[in-house]
């Protein structure tokens, strides 16, 4: 029986291009209100998994699921998706609001009122009839993800939305996509090799390595899975690393000019700035850290190490 609460699902996917397998046995599950995260180096094969469900190209096996029912053969439950893959392409010339007319003319009818509420959305309501030519670079990206909205989806695919943007047009786009989740309850599907950017948005992610999916989760319960890096500040210092070599669940401890850095279970936080402040010393900081960037580097360069 379908769980109608997963919107997005594939089963043994599989895409080969001649002697290369692109995509492997891959099990996605996307579930409605996510930001799904879906994570990976360059050519680990998230564009060729995007164009699968989109069905731009046919899986050389396996299946996918939109809203419960088979794509293949089935274009019905495209309609109620949204794709933006790779950079999105306009009339340069023209301005956003005659751009957004041709696309929302695919749909069987020009919508003004939509197309406005959607320029709207992304910000460029006041740059509707300017040409495209003159947008920066954060703005066509805005621009492509309105069209991606035109038919008002419950699912937003996203390929590298932020790419190639500077740090001002990727926190346009975080924004946009934080609010296109809150405000107007839409699923995202956010496929990006940006670690920090992924970090701060999604709340389900996926890493996806050589085709391969590693791991699937709670953003939150992946990062807290294992051993947390920490830098304590404390004086006097050398007191508070002969104190912390003492406690057998501390791993990887170096003391620095000003600071000791160390990794322990998340569980151990809380004891160890206890066992410190206990024993007279003084901790001025005790920062925990465990980025999506520790924790993908330390998965995928452990699967490297297994495949040689």
């Amino acid at each position: 029986m379908n769980d109608p609460e997963i919107i997005l699902q594939t089963r043994q996917l599989n895409k080969r291009y001649g002697k290369r397998l692109a995509v492997r046995d891959l099990d996605l599950e996307v579930r409605r209100g996510d930001i799904y995260g879906f994570l990976g180096p360059n050519g680990a094969g998230k564009s060729t998994t995007i164009r699968m469900v989109l069905s731009l190209i046919t899986p050389t096996s396996g299946s996918v699921q939109l809203f419960g029912t088979e794509v293949n053969g089935n274009r019905g439950a495209l309609a109620r998706v949204g794709g933006l893959v790779e950079r999105p392409d306009f009339y340069l010339y023209l301005s956003a609001m005659k751009n957004m007319e041709i696309v929302s003319a695919l749909y069987g009818a020009v919508d003004k009122k939509r197309i406005m509420e959607v320029l709207d959305i992304v910000g460029l309501a006041d740059r509707a009839r300017d040409r495209v030519k003159a947008y920066s670079h954060g703005m066509k990206q805005r621009l492509g993800i309105a069209q991606a909205l035109v038919a008002n989806p419950e699912l937003l695919i996203l390929d590298e939305p932020t790419n190639g943007l500077d740090p001002q047009g990727m926190k346009e786009v975080r924004e946009l996509i934080l609010r296109l989740n809150r405000d107007h309850g839409m699923t995202v599907f956010l496929s990006s090799h940006l670690l920090h950017e992924i970090e701060q948005v999604a709340t389900r992610m996926c890493i996806l390595h050589h085709g391969t999916l590693v791991v699937q989760g709670s953003v939150r319960e992946l990062l807290n899975r294992e051993r947390t890096a920490v830098r304590i500040h404390a004086e006097p210092l050398e007191e508070a690393f002969v104190l912390l070599q003492g406690m057998d669940w501390i791993a990887d401890i170096s003391r620095h000019d000003d600071h000791i850095a160390c990794t322990m279970a998340e569980a151990d936080l809380a004891r160890t700035n206890t066992a410190l402040v206990n024993a007279g010393t003084a901790v001025s900081s005790f920062s925990p850290r465990r980025s999506l960037e520790d924790y993908f580097l330390g998965i995928t360069e452990q699967k490297e190490e297994v495949s040689e």
